[in-house]
């Protein structure tokens, strides 16, 4: 049941100034649902696909979208991709139509304490068939940008663990298709503040296989006080 009376409008803000501030948006609105999830003390399990569910659960639900002007955006999961299923689409319908691939994706991904320097832990998961599925065209890049979203679900001291992936994004990967990969990146997953001050707000920039450069948006949610057995 979603506690509409906890959410405030006013953590919900958009950035003017910005090249991609209507993607922002909708990333600082996820920021809320994360701490409505906290604050609510939902207990989740450790599936990525069942913690994506609850944010849905919000991102679907006609009183939080008409609260945070979400009213002309889709929100769906397991979208049928060039390879695979991504997460979560986003589709705006506002604008006349433009094609079938005009909207955003949204993957989304568990992170843990364990093998995080590994080429086989879920920190090199996040870069193998998160960060690269975009790289590769295996989920599409309309607008050149999407997010990541990090499942936290082990205490871990979050900047530290981002200091670690960033030092796994130059290796090369096989990707669960049994591709070689590399995540291409030209300026690491670094700091920035899009989403009004949420202190795990990062953003990475990445060569395409197409010869064009996109923006990934990464915001990390630690949950690892709400993951039940």
């Amino acid at each position: 049941m979603i506690g509409t009376s906890t959410l405030n409008a006013a953590l919900f803000g958009y950035s003017q100034t910005r090249r991609d501030s209507y993607f922002e948006s909708i990333m600082t609105v996820c920021v809320v649902v994360y701490n409505t999830i906290i604050r609510e003390n939902i207990k989740l399990p450790n599936d990525e696909n069942l913690i994506r569910d609850e944010f849905l659960n919000y991102l679907k639900c006609s009183i939080f979208k008409k609260k945070f002007a979400l009213a002309n955006l889709i929100f769906d999961k397991e979208t049928s991709e060039n390879t695979g299923r991504a997460d979560i689409r986003v589709l705006p319908t506002k604008d006349e139509y433009v094609n079938d691939e005009a909207y955003y994706l949204i993957e989304c991904k568990r992170l843990d304490n364990k093998n995080v320097l590994g080429k086989t832990g879920l920190n090199a998961e996040y870069i193998k068939n998160g960060i690269c599925r975009y790289v590769y065209g295996y989920y599409s890049t309309f607008y050149n940008v999407n997010a990541t979203f990090g499942f936290v679900v082990e205490q871990m001291n979050i900047t530290t663990n981002l200091n670690n992936i960033n030092s796994l994004l130059p290796n090369t990967y096989i990707n669960q298709q049994k591709c070689l990969v590399n995540a291409n990146a030209t300026q690491n997953i670094t700091y920035n503040d899009f989403a009004n001050g949420y202190p795990y707000s990062y953003l990475s920039k990445h060569n395409h296989n197409s010869g064009k450069e996109i923006t990934l948006y990464h915001l990390m949610f630690d949950f690892s006080k709400n993951i039940v057995p």
